[in-house]
């Protein structure tokens, strides 16, 4: 293989494998937010539910790379009040030579339109604030001519980010609508001349069909767009999952598809080609009592592509100070 051509089928692959460059500040978006997981990605959910939750994720992938890119986060939210809610992220990434890690904390207020505590009318506004740590470890470039980089040293920098964004639910229906990184502070960790541009709008919604009491399945159609503003790139997850209820427990079991609508080119056989991002995602998971246990794998599709390009992700989580489920509805984010 050409001395050119290697780093560029990387650099190619990285781009589409991992969805989000390291050097763009805050928390990528992955599936985990399926996993019971929605404060992830949305401020507003911060405290929606009836319970406090603890989470935590890891993700991994290409396992047969050194310094392949892996993820871990650790959030909590909780109700305060009959209004508000708290929370907090945690988040350690990392890509190669490449890694920031930085925590989040979070406001929600919580606006109940209902008649009474049985039916689910809520809307709620988030926001998040943090800082980041981002480094690009340079210590094994060696000797290089390029003067953005300084070889044997590790370039660091902090930068402070927000987000802010609404939920809305009724009864078995929801959405939300977030802006990430709405406000950031200008980073310079790779050269002078970076966009402090890292704006990424996310819109999701999807409504949860059937009830536990008459089948113990119910069906849950959902729905996630993101669009960064800067690269004007556009991401669309469309999303399936099915609970089961059992005694003490619920079982669950999904699959998420991924595309976006911004191509990469490349070369085979002297051709010139653009492949998009096509990515399949199977879920599972068990809750038993108040415990949580979620295993995500996903596996893109093309021909540039790592041949072990799939990544493996585990979400721990544990729910505590519950509140008595007076909603009628299945409502699963709300309604544990």
């Amino acid at each position: 293989m050409n001395i050119f051509k290697k780093p560029l089928l990387l650099l190619v692959s990285s781009l589409f494998i991992s969805q989000a460059s390291i050097a763009q500040e805050g928390l990528s978006v992955y599936s985990d937010y399926l996993t019971d997981n929605y404060y992830l990605i949305h401020p507003s959910m911060a405290g929606a539910a009836n319970c406090a939750k603890i989470r935590l994720s890891a993700r991994q992938q290409w396992t047969d790379n050194d310094k392949s890119p892996a993820l871990q986060t650790l959030s909590f939210n909780t109700k305060v009040g009959e209004q508000s809610g708290v929370g907090f992220i945690a988040f350690n990434d990392r890509n190669g030579y490449h890694s920031q890690y930085g925590a989040k904390v979070t406001y929600a207020h919580h606006i109940n339109f209902s008649r009474s505590y049985y039916d689910l009318n809520q809307l709620s506004f988030g926001i998040s604030a943090g800082v980041n740590q981002t480094t690009l470890d340079e210590s094994s470039f060696g000797p290089t001519f390029d003067p953005i980089i300084n070889g044997g040293v590790d370039q660091k920098d902090v930068s402070f980010i927000a987000d802010f964004g609404a939920s809305y639910h009724y009864l078995d229906f929801y959405a939300h609508a977030t802006v990430k990184n709405a406000f950031t502070t200008k980073s310079d960790i790779y050269s002078d001349i970076e966009s402090d541009n890292l704006r990424k709008y996310l819109v999701s919604a999807g409504y949860v069909f059937g009830t536990y009491s008459n089948t113990g399945y119910t069906w849950e159609p959902s729905m996630l767009f993101q669009y960064t503003e800067k690269t004007n790139e556009k991401q669309l997850d469309i999303n399936m999952k099915m609970y089961k209820e059992f005694t003490n427990g619920q079982f669950f079991a999904g699959i998420s598809y991924r595309t976006a609508f911004d191509g990469a080119e490349y070369v085979k056989t002297d051709e010139t080609k653009k492949q998009y991002y096509h990515s399949v995602s199977p879920i599972l998971g068990v809750k038993y009592k108040n415990m949580m246990l979620g295993y995500t794998y996903s596996h893109q599709f093309g021909d540039v592509r790592f041949q072990k390009g799939g990544f493996h992700q585990l979400t721990l989580g544990f729910n505590f100070m519950c509140r008595n489920s007076s909603y009628k509805c299945s409502c699963p984010s709300v309604n544990f």
